[in-house]
Parts: C-alpha cells; structure tokens; sequence
C-alpha cells in the first residue's frame, strides 16, 4: 500500500486546480491501495496578481512548508504548483526534501506558462527554477500541446498528457433545452485576464441593438476591478451577478443556460473545466483559441472561437447565435455526447491511476 502527499490549494477559494486536486484526493481515497494525505495551499484572498511576492504571502507560504516533514512518511508526493518563479520556489522545503529522500515526487501543472516563465528567467532565478522543477520524477499536463512546458526539466517518456473532467453529479441524461432564446452564462472568476469585461461590454452592445437575451455571470469577483465589474452590472438590464456557485447551485447555472462564453486570454490558462463542465451539460461554448483549449475545442463544432480581448468579436457571434438559434441545440447535443466519451471522471480516474502505478 502507497502513501500519497497531495500539496496543492483545495477549495475554497474555486479554481479548476483546487477542483482538480479534490477529485485526484477523491479518487486515491477510494482505492485501497494508497493511503491519502494533503496539504492545502489555497491562498485566502483572491486577486488577479497569481505569483506575485508579497510579505503576506511570504508568511503564508513559510507557515505551510513547516510542514514539510509530513514527506518522510509518504511514498509519493504529488504537488500543483504555480507556473511563476515564486508559485514555484513556495514548495522548495516539499521538493528537496522529496528528493533528498528519493521519494516518488509528480508535478501536475495546470497551464501553459511554466515554460515561458523558465525562459523569461536568468541568473540565479533560472537555476533554482531549473533545480527545483528538475527534481520531480514524474510529469503531467493536461493535453499534449502543454507538455513543451516540462520538455526543458524532465525526459519525454516521464511526461504524461491527462487532459480535465467534469464531475459526475453535474451530468444529466435529459436537459430541458431552452431553444428559442440565448441564455449566456460565465462560469470562472471574474478577472480581467479571463475576458470578463469583454463579455459584459459585449452584452451592453447587445442591448444597444436590441438583441434579446438573459445572462447570468457567476464567480468569485478579483478585488483589484470590483468596483468597475459591479458598475458594469448596473449599466446592463438582462444580465446579473449571481456570486459564487457550488453544488447544486452551480448545476442549476448550467442547466439554465444555452450558451457558455469564456473569451479567457489569462497567462496562465490551461484547459479550463468550466469548457467541460458546459459541454457536459448540453451547451454551446464560445470561448478563445488560447492555451490548451484548441485540444479539447474545435471551431463550429463544439462552439465559436471569438478574438483574445475583443468584444466586437464575442458580440458579433452572440448577435450571429441570435438570429441561429437552431445551432444552438445542434451543437450543445454533440457536446454532451463528446464529453461522454472523453472528459468523465471515470476516464480521468483510469487514466490518473495508470501514471500514479
């Protein structure tokens, strides 16, 4: 029987990887051959600024790798960390112990920017990031477009695609589809980076020209543009904010709507759930060409690609999606069945399993 250290932040706060490493804890739990335990790393305070320094987050971090000893009694150490130097250096104590102890030790990255980061870095930054990185045993992104990013610290046959999931409860086999008129939705935080203020100028445009439509915006709201995201909601009349959302809540979003729109450009995007977590509920997806998403979307086949931060380009498909409608249904039926035979849990599960023995 195998020991697994799971590090990595846990909701809350909600983001694809605290999702994610729920699951991964979920699924080692229910297998008698490993025995789980964890180390949440979730930052409590959300902002934009992800692997920014900070004295607060210096003082956090420093708390959380006193802890580091719970390696010597663990077989496998399975971390999600962050894809900057900093998000990086916050699990040195949990790696070099690791390594130092020739212990199984797995980076799981969540995006497509830790290979950027290492080119962009020199001197001394660029030898730890190299050290530490180079350290795992063991690698694992989310689609094979993303595996460039461990190339420069691990060997081929040690990189492992797993692209996401959908968790289970929110499939269901008959949805009432709402045909006849758009009902967008956002599902993801609302940061500037993951095109929130593309959207809602898109949707004040619609209104201009007397499209009809109904929107509901849901996500945890970064600090640093509350004021302008809140403002923007007041100048629209069919869409709101309806905070953040979990469980059965968050089911019900999806159910509602018709159309997911995720026009992200974030730096540190990966394959975002949210794009499976629609197509699993019967919907259409608009959303951008960027990261590892082109591996899990095809233009006018599981949605509409639209511009990175440009709203004209997302209005002018939601205005085209308007006078469609009868794409709408098409396309979200053959979302569902594509996520049925690629992105469940059970498939993630198997496919986790299999890199972890």
């Amino acid at each position: 029987m195998k020991k697994v250290l799971i590090i990595g932040p846990f909701p809350n706060p909600i983001s694809g990887v605290s999702i994610a490493n729920k699951v991964v804890e979920e699924i080692l739990n229910a297998d008698l051959n490993f025995i789980v335990e964890k180390i949440d790393t979730s930052y409590p305070i959300f902002d934009e600024q992800i692997g920014e320094f900070s004295i607060q987050k210096f003082l956090f971090y420093l708390r959380i790798n006193s802890s580091f000893f719970k390696v010597l009694k663990n077989n496998i150490i399975y971390i999600t960390p962050g894809q900057t130097f900093f998000g990086v250096l916050k699990y040195a104590f949990f790696i070099v112990a690791a390594s130092a102890l020739k212990k199984e030790l797995i980076i799981h990255v969540h995006g497509n920017y830790l290979g950027k980061e290492y080119q962009s870095l020199k001197g001394i930054k660029r030898v730890l990031f190299y050290f530490l990185v180079s350290r795992f045993t063991k690698g694992i992104v989310l689609s094979n477009s993303l595996k460039q990013n461990l190339t420069p610290f691990l060997k081929d046959k040690n990189i492992f695609s797993l692209p996401n999931f959908a968790q289970d409860y929110l499939y269901t086999k008959d949805k009432k589809f709402v045909k006849d008129e758009l009902r967008i939705f956002y599902l993801s935080n609302l940061m500037k980076e993951k095109g929130i203020f593309c959207l809602l100028n898109a949707l004040k445009n619609l209104e201009k020209n007397n499209i009809i439509y109904k929107a509901k915006i849901a996500g945890n709201i970064d600090q640093n543009y509350s004021k302008e995201i809140l403002k923007l909601f007041t100048e629209l009349k069919n869409a709101e904010y309806i905070g953040i959302v979990n469980g059965d809540d968050k089911k019900s979003l999806l159910e509602w709507g018709n159309i997911f729109v995720l026009p992200t450009f974030y730096k540190m995007e990966g394959q975002p759930i949210s794009i499976l977590e629609a197509m699993a509920t019967t919907n259409l997806v608009v959303t951008t060409n960027h990261a590892g998403i082109s591996d899990v979307f095809q233009d006018k086949i599981n949605g509409y690609f639209v511009e990175k931060n440009n709203e004209n380009s997302i209005e002018k498909i939601l205005s085209y999606l308007a006078a469609n409608k009868s794409e709408l249904k098409k396309i979200a039926e053959y979302n569902k069945r594509f996520f049925l035979n690629n992105f469940t849990v059970d498939i993630f599960k198997k496919n986790l399993l299999e890199i972890i023995k």
